[in-house]
């Protein structure tokens, strides 16, 4: 379980606002990379009521993380989303397209964090001080929520994709890479969400993505809850 162990340790060097970042989607076939950045309260275990789960994303259940996106965005001191879409992925690559997202959303946080931890292995660019922190997700809170935050959004707007988009079962699968997915792209072809830069074995799609798609998707109650 992550605590706030690397969270104190800063706040004990001088770091009064640490934010954590962590993103989601970055190995679907389709749809975007979702970058959340979360700056949470020292006291956030004495603010907050007992039994929210704070936990990274793909260890809690879709009601879990529900309670947890709720209660992040009530008591988190500032959080920020952004979306970078398939054409960005596509124009971009996913890993410099993930980078510029947590970029974003950390330089729209407001207050301004002073230190940065993010998941994974890679730092993006940033105007504070940061460290890469791998499986940070499970191992700092400010990080475990921002996956938190990523992970609702997205599968929120895969939600949203699955039923203007029904023939590829995007509110199932969530883009990634399963049987039924891989058969509805060989009956069906890509969708105007499908990442044309992917490659799927025995599915000679890539160049032909649809037209249509949405860079940066400003959909009703995604945000909301």
């Amino acid at each position: 379980m992550p605590d706030f162990g690397l969270e104190v340790a800063l706040h004990a060097g001088g770091h009064r606002l640490v934010a954590g970042v962590d993103e989601a989607g970055r190995g679907p076939l389709a749809g975007p990379v979702v970058v959340a950045a979360v700056i949470l309260p020292a006291a956030w275990e004495a603010e907050v009521p007992p039994g929210v789960p704070l936990d990274d994303s793909k260890r809690l259940t879709a009601a879990q993380r529900e309670i947890a996106y709720a209660a992040i965005r009530r008591w988190a001191v500032a959080w920020r989303i952004r979306v970078m879409g398939p054409a960005a992925i596509d124009r971009l690559n996913i890993l410099a397209a993930t980078l510029a997202g947590m970029t974003g959303a950390v330089t729209a946080l407001r207050p301004e964090p002073d230190y940065v931890l993010v998941d994974g292995n890679r730092l993006p660019p940033l105007p504070v001080p940061g460290r890469a922190v791998v499986g940070g997700d499970r191992r700092s809170c400010s990080i475990a929520a921002a996956s938190v935050l990523a992970k609702v959004v997205r599968d929120r707007l895969m939600a949203v994709y699955g039923a203007r988009y029904p023939q590829w079962g995007f509110e199932r699968h969530k883009g990634y890479p399963t049987r039924a997915h891989r058969e509805a792209l060989l009956r069906f072809g890509p969708s105007p969400i499908h990442r044309a830069s992917f490659r799927v074995r025995g599915a000679p799609w890539q160049a032909t993505r649809r037209s249509g798609g949405v860079e940066n998707p400003s959909l009703p109650g995604i945000w909301n809850g």
